[in-house]
């Protein structure tokens, strides 16, 4: 696992202020313009200390960004969306994930944040690499010379004073400054929408101000005791041998891939070695070093997504016969779409101070095939990166006082069931754990799952919230095997 695939694989009494102090917050906010969104919106700006503990020293702005409610008389609970990474921009997000709020932003404003450390806040972005040729997408030691010299790029910005500065962007200080932005547009309470890291982030928030939430929705559980790093190959592993057992099992995949198994196996065994593919940007001929790390993070970033999974067993047998450009152009399809890209330097940030503490004492068994060359990668990287303070309270999960609906998908190779069923059960009764058996990482844009996401957030009594019915998302399908289109078959002949 090199940093490229990183790359592509973070009060209460303040909603008792006076309706006058909350007005004069609220017409703070400016009118502006996100690209992808179709109408104006309103941003603003929260100014909070770097650290809290200094509240004179050096200051960050939080910035974010409200979608209004479409009715003049709306709801007094905004619902605020929490992205993923950690790293993600929830501003660069907001055009992707708005058509899920549609209902909801009848009468509801929609808020996005940019967390500390991302977007346009305080972000701890590497400087735009250029297009890496493939040869450096397979160098782990090339990968982490350029996390380096990321490090030495942001010492430089105007609010990192030190390198222990780098240790200020935690997912606790973060949901301080959620709330800030809470308090700032006078809203009693939030309606909080996580999702992957977010839900870690919504669950500290929960924690924190467990008098500011309303309603809280988990969309694949990441829970703070997780340990990124470890369990990622634990997960990857279980939902790489399901694809595999399940081939063996359907019918059309069986006849079309009757070897599967044998040729991932052999293709693993027969790594590294020098071969040639095209880019899958440039298109351009490329020779370099294939290596198992870099098959393994094209194939876990594929299982991420089903549709994409179900070209695995493809690309597999392509590469095995020596035709390595669908496994190459896998490997490189999540990391180009704006809004997925990662504040590297704020991702490790999260990472070193809260997951890397807990490797040692980490349960999870690693995958046979994937071991340990991410959590390998991480400790490298992690060395000497400056390491956050991180309370004890922060890896527990107290009771709910208000209802949780969490979304698992059975086929997601990074927050499994397993994981969500751990914060449903220590969250309470108030939570409701919806596993979804063929979907993915991210079960909120599958089938029927915003309409769900409306009718529990919507839902004006708890009760009512926590009984929403979910069982349209059990008859999802998991999508057929891909084929591959034979352009010679379809030729007349002479």
């Amino acid at each position: 696992m090199t940093l490229a695939a990183v790359r592509r694989s973070a009060l209460a009494l303040a909603g008792l202020l006076a309706a006058g102090a909350a007005q004069a917050q609220v017409s703070s906010l400016v009118d502006c313009r996100v690209a992808g969104l179709r109408n104006s919106v309103k941003c603003g700006v929260v100014p909070r200390a770097l650290d809290p503990a200094r509240p004179d020293g050096p200051k960050i702005d939080i910035k974010y960004v409200v979608v209004p409610a479409m009715a003049r008389r709306k709801l007094p609970d905004p619902v605020f969306l929490i992205a993923g990474g950690p790293g993600q921009s929830a501003i660069d997000v907001a055009p992707q994930v708005m058509p899920l709020f549609t209902r909801l932003n009848n009468r509801r404003d929609i808020v996005f944040v940019d967390q500390r450390g991302t977007g346009q806040s305080a972000p701890l972005a590497c400087p735009d690499a250029k297009r890496e040729s493939l040869a450096e997408q397979a160098d782990e030691g090339a990968q982490l010379r350029q996390l380096q010299e990321c490090k030495a790029a942001l010492l430089n910005k105007p609010y990192i004073r030190a390198p222990e500065d780098l240790g200020f962007f935690t997912t606790t200080l973060a949901m301080g400054d959620l709330d800030a932005v809470r308090a700032q547009l006078g809203a009693p309470q939030v309606d909080l929408v996580g999702v992957s890291y977010g839900t870690r982030a919504a669950l500290e928030y929960m924690r924190l101000f467990p008098g500011a939430v309303r309603r809280a929705v988990l969309d694949s559980v990441a829970p703070p005791d997780m340990v990124l790093p470890t369990s990622f190959s634990t997960d990857g592993q279980a939902a790489l041998d399901a694809l595999l057992t399940g081939c063996e099992r359907e019918p059309g995949c069986a006849t079309s891939y009757p070897t599967l198994h044998i040729d991932w196996a052999a293709l693993l065994a027969s790594l590294p070695k020098p071969v040639s593919a095209p880019h899958p940007l440039s298109g351009a001929m490329e020779h370099f070093t294939l290596t198992r790390e870099m098959v393994l993070g094209a194939v876990r970033g594929a299982l991420y997504n089903p549709a994409m999974a179900a070209a695995l067993p493809a690309a597999v047998t392509a590469a095995k016969a020596g035709h390595y450009e669908g496994l190459v152009g896998m490997g490189s399809l999540l990391g180009s779409r704006r809004g997925l890209q990662l504040a590297i330097g704020m991702h490790f940030s999260v990472v070193c101070a809260e997951d890397m503490p807990l490797v040692a004492k980490a349960t999870d068994a690693p995958g046979a095939d994937f071991g340990n060359a991410q959590a390998r990668v991480y400790q490298r990287a992690c060395a000497d990166w400056p390491r956050g303070a991180v309370p004890d309270a922060f890896y527990r999960i107290p009771p709910s006082r208000t209802p949780v609906l969490l979304l698992s998908g059975g086929l997601d190779p990074a927050t499994p069931p397993r994981h969500g069923a751990r914060v449903a059960a220590a969250l309470g009764p108030a939570a409701q754990h919806v596993i979804v058996p063929n979907a993915g990482h991210s079960v909120l844009g599958v089938g029927c799952a915003r309409d769900v996401l409306f009718r529990f957030v919507d839902a004006a009594e708890d009760a009512a919230a926590t009984a929403v019915d979910a069982g349209c998302l059990k008859a999802i399908p998991r999508p057929g095997v891909f084929h591959p289109i034979d352009l010679d078959a379809g030729r007349a002949k002479p």
